[in-house]
């Protein structure tokens, strides 16, 4: 679906466009065309790469979609693949958006993403002197928009390792808190698969042999590339968290079922003693001694339970009670 088809000269919006007259704007010096598509249908891009000249190994891989993030140069022309973020409740939606960007081009083709770029659209043109520098600062403006709405999931993710942390402590909760540390622990791999290739991929446009189109604005692209950096180090940072929390969470079972054990050991010591005793007087012997005393069975029975009472005494003490 067709979102918006705009030309632009010198920074300053001139009409929107049918997409028949793209490509008569596309011939005039000084001018650019930017186009937003949204789950674009395989006759859409058939049509846009025909008006714009688009190559078909970067159309057949925004039709195919899921795309690993990527940028690849096409002549004068990019291809850039983003992969979206969004929050679903408790569960990680992955959207994609396909750049194309040529000398006098920018089109964006959205797909399994709620979030326009309207909003980077207006933004663009009420800073005339930036979109001055043409289709390169569109796409700058598309993937720092696509990157900041990362920041929200990664501040959700360190909220969830928080409230799991003030509960990992707390007796009864482990079983719990390792399911939700798993699920937490793929949230971020898979975040990490999103950031990680963008990341390497938009190094590409700062320093060293950069495209001719992105020349003119490598700092900007030097900025989403720090943003894609701390966002990274925080993934990290939050890996490594988990990684520890988990293994403080099983230390955490593994004192409880220590407790359990020695409680165990120690009331089976206890009825212990009562088995020896009555162990002892049981043996049928003619000869055994105190056999005849009238007060045998009591005095027994006061011994075994004073000898219990005295381990319990300091089973006690010493914590395994």
């Amino acid at each position: 679906m067709l979102i918006n088809c705009v030309a632009y000269q010198d920074g300053k919006k001139l009409a929107d466009l049918a997409v028949d007259s793209i490509s008569d704007y596309i011939a005039r010096p000084d001018c650019f065309v930017w186009v937003g598509l949204s789950e674009a249908s395989p006759e859409e891009l058939s049509q846009m790469q025909h008006e714009f000249g688009l190559h078909e190994l970067a159309v057949e891989d925004a039709r195919r979609g899921h795309q690993r993030p990527k940028i690849e140069e096409y002549g004068d022309s990019l291809f850039a693949v983003v992969q979206t973020v969004e929050l679903a409740g408790d569960e990680l939606v992955l959207g994609e958006v396909d750049i194309f960007a040529g000398p006098n081009y920018v089109m964006s083709v959205r797909s399994h993403s709620t979030q326009g770029f309207l909003a980077v659209r207006a933004r663009a043109e009420h800073e005339p002197h930036l979109l001055r520098q043409g289709s390169s600062f569109v796409l700058y403006a598309l993937m720092d928009a696509v990157v900041d709405r990362y920041f929200p999931v990664v501040e959700q993710l360190e909220s969830e390792l928080e409230a799991i942390e003030d509960r990992i402590f707390d007796r009864g909760s482990e079983r719990d808190n390792i399911e939700r540390l798993y699920a937490l622990k793929r949230k971020v791999i898979v975040l990490r698969h999103v950031v990680g290739p963008l990341m390497e991929a938009l190094g590409k446009l700062h320093g060293g042999r950069v495209p001719l189109l992105c020349m003119d604005s490598q700092e900007y692209f030097r900025d989403v590339h720090d943003h894609l950096h701390r966002i990274n180090a925080t993934l990290d940072t939050i890996r490594d968290t988990i990684s520890t929390a988990i293994q403080v969470n099983l230390s955490m079972v593994a004192i409880d079922e220590s407790e359990v054990n020695k409680q165990l050991a120690a009331w089976a010591a206890i009825f212990a003693v009562f088995t020896a005793f009555a162990g002892l007087w049981g043996m049928n012997f003619k000869l055994m001694p105190e056999l005849d005393w009238a007060y045998g069975y009591p005095a027994a029975v006061a011994v075994m339970v004073s000898v219990c009472y005295y381990l319990y005494y300091r089973f006690k003490r010493s914590g395994w009670l």
